[in-house]
């Protein structure tokens, strides 16, 4: 039975769907946690897992810890990322883990398994006057970039959480201009706006009093 409100066939085809069974309803309810842009970008992960065990003829809920290194060193033998490893090697260590409580399998392959290790990123932020060219470049170009720019440069925000963002979202509260958005995990949150936010919103969004913030020109 199909999890209401979950897309499931976000993991593997229907003709696969015989041959997965109690492994695609076991991903189905661990990606039922999620939500909205995590759930799409978690969703990838097991996909690509069932695909390799399919490949190399495993059952998914039999596999043993070596199985799982194995599947670990040959994402490293594509020179995946080490970034990329981990975060795929996480998400099948969660899907294991919930299987095991879920009952579905009767101890946890990937509890043990070693780790990638990941490097800090050596990137940084922009400083004060690459922010200021970044934002005088999207003003230039048009009032919807100068829009965005604000939101991420100035307030804060995710892409997704500027990009998703609608007219009928603004809003005023004890005298300061507001934005409810919704955050990472599918948590509302109401954002102050800054007063320059304010004001190249105000100038994107003209009369219009309902409909996207943030408008391409298709």
């Amino acid at each position: 039975m199909p999890i209401p409100g979950l897309n499931t066939r976000m993991l593997v085809s229907p003709e696969e769907g015989a041959y997965y069974d109690k492994a695609y309803m076991a991903a189905a309810a661990y990606l039922a946690r999620y939500g909205g842009e995590t759930l799409r970008t978690y969703s990838h992960d097991p996909r690509y897992y069932f695909n390799w065990c399919a490949v190399v003829g495993l059952g998914v809920l039999e596999v043993t810890r070596p199985h799982v290194e194995l599947c670990l060193a040959a994402m490293e033998g594509r020179g995946l990322a080490a970034s990329t490893v981990g975060h795929r090697l996480s998400t099948i260590c969660g899907f294991y883990r919930f299987a095991y409580i879920d009952g579905r399998i009767g101890s946890n392959p990937a509890e043990y398994v070693r780790r990638p290790k990941v490097h800090p990123a050596a990137g940084r932020g922009l400083d004060r006057g690459e922010l200021a060219t970044f934002l005088f470049a999207a003003e230039r170009y048009d009032r919807d970039h100068a829009a965005l720019g604000v939101l991420l440069g100035l307030n804060g925000l995710r892409v997704g959480e500027s990009c998703s963002a609608n007219v009928e979202d603004l809003g005023v509260d004890r005298g300061h201009r507001t934005l409810h958005i919704m955050g990472k995990g599918n948590q509302p949150a109401l954002i102050p706006l800054l007063p320059r936010v304010a004001r190249t919103i105000g100038l994107a969004v003209g009369e219009r009093t309902e409909g996207p913030i943030l408008r391409r020109h298709d």
